[in-house]
């Protein structure tokens, strides 16, 4: 997995590594309190109790090296006011951009040159400042790369102003390619997937399942949804309230009455938080029990992920690298006691992993891939990818 994990800011952690962890904790910008009682398989993974105030800290240290737009978006991050792969990475390029646009550079600092030394070791807290308030997404991770890259890469002869233009076009183009117009491209292959009669199964919320599916529905291809949800989050009540205003046929179900409706289902689209390089899929906690369940019963599964969510690391499990949520989501009000009970523990999972064998195709901007194919994608688009 290289040497990206070692506690630099803008990357994943190696959460299974200590030394890792141990440098990523004096390197952070925001301490938090982690939560006492953890399960033991997943100890190793961060997870915090709820903080009264997290940008209490920043006003009492020396500098004062977090922009403001960079500290508004952590405290939404922290409070999931804004979800989805493709939501946070826009919402934290379009910051990173106003960092760029309101930059001041030192007396002595002139050139392209000179901002691109100063200002990657400007942006370092407050990356380390939004992993603290809730872990990079790999697809964001994948952007920051890129966003680094572009600024070790400044034209020398450039001017200071000149530099920042560039960079806020890049970040604009970044977006509006990898994101928006990917998304546009990836509704319409999946709405090609779609045929009258067809009974579709989608899980939680995806917003590129969802393009994709309102598309084939202007197209006058007459269908219905089955939505599946779950808690603690029910993201699935957002799918369903747009697909059902928009005029689709569909039905609400939890994920434990999966295997009652399984049978009627003719395709199955989900969404993905990352594919990975072997053809394996991070996505929302419950789609690896949608998909092995469809492979089952010889139901056809699909991805809808964008290439810039591509990752060259590989995972055999969801245990290693995840992210917990607040354990208090999942309390009833039998259970609000629950810390004070001894051998009680709560396991929040973000994540789970999709295996390659349950996929049957992954839909990307590039066109409809099987999940053998991915490496090939990011060996041949590895500069435009950038991974």
């Amino acid at each position: 997995q290289g040497k990206e994990g070692k506690g630099s800011a803008g990357v994943r952690l190696h959460y299974d590594d200590p030394k890792a962890m141990a440098k990523a904790k004096r390197n952070q910008t925001v301490h938090r309190t982690e939560v006492q009682k953890k399960v033991p398989w997943f100890a190793h993974l961060p997870q915090y109790e709820r903080e009264a105030s997290l940008s209490s800290q920043l006003s009492e240290r020396a500098e004062n090296d977090i922009h403001p737009e960079v500290l508004k978006l952590g405290l939404k991050l922290a409070d999931w006011l804004i979800v989805g792969g493709n939501g946070r990475t826009e919402a934290m390029l379009q910051a990173f951009s106003k960092v760029v646009m309101d930059y001041v550079p030192p007396k002595d600092h002139e050139t392209g040159a000179d901002m691109s030394r100063h200002l990657d070791t400007r942006l370092k807290p407050m990356i380390s400042y939004l992993v603290a308030c809730r872990p990079l997404s790999i697809g964001m991770g994948n952007a920051v790369r890129w966003l680094k890259g572009k600024i070790a890469h400044l034209p020398p002869n450039q001017s200071i102003q000149e530099a920042k233009d560039y960079i806020c076009d890049q970040i604009e183009a970044y977006i509006t390619e990898k994101i928006v117009f990917a998304d546009r491209i990836i509704s319409k292959h999946g709405a090609s997937k779609i045929c009258n009669g067809d009974v579709l199964l989608v899980y939680a919320r995806s917003s590129s399942v969802e393009a994709s599916i309102l598309r084939a529905h202007r197209d006058g291809t007459a269908f219905r949804v089955i939505v599946v949800d779950s808690r603690p989050k029910l993201e699935g009540k957002k799918m369903l309230q747009k697909l059902s205003h928009a005029g689709v046929s569909c039905t609400y179900i939890m994920i434990n009455a999966l295997s009652y409706v399984m049978k009627e289902v003719s395709k199955v689209f989900l969404g993905a938080s990352s594919v990975l390089s072997n053809g394996n899929v991070i996505s929302r906690v419950g789609t690896a029990a949608v998909a092995l369940m469809a492979k089952q019963l010889n139901i056809p599964v699909l991805i809808c992920c964008e290439t810039y969510k591509f990752s060259e690391k590989v995972m055999l499990d969801s245990i290693c690298t995840n992210e917990l949520g607040d354990p208090d989501e999942l309390l009833s009000p039998a259970l609000t006691d629950w810390r004070d009970v001894k051998d009680m523990k709560l396991l929040n999972l973000v994540y789970d992993l999709t295996p390659a064998e349950s996929i049957t195709l992954v839909i990307t901007e590039l066109g409809h891939l099987p999940p053998t194919s991915v490496p090939v994608v990011i060996r041949e688009y590895r500069k435009e990818v950038t991974l």
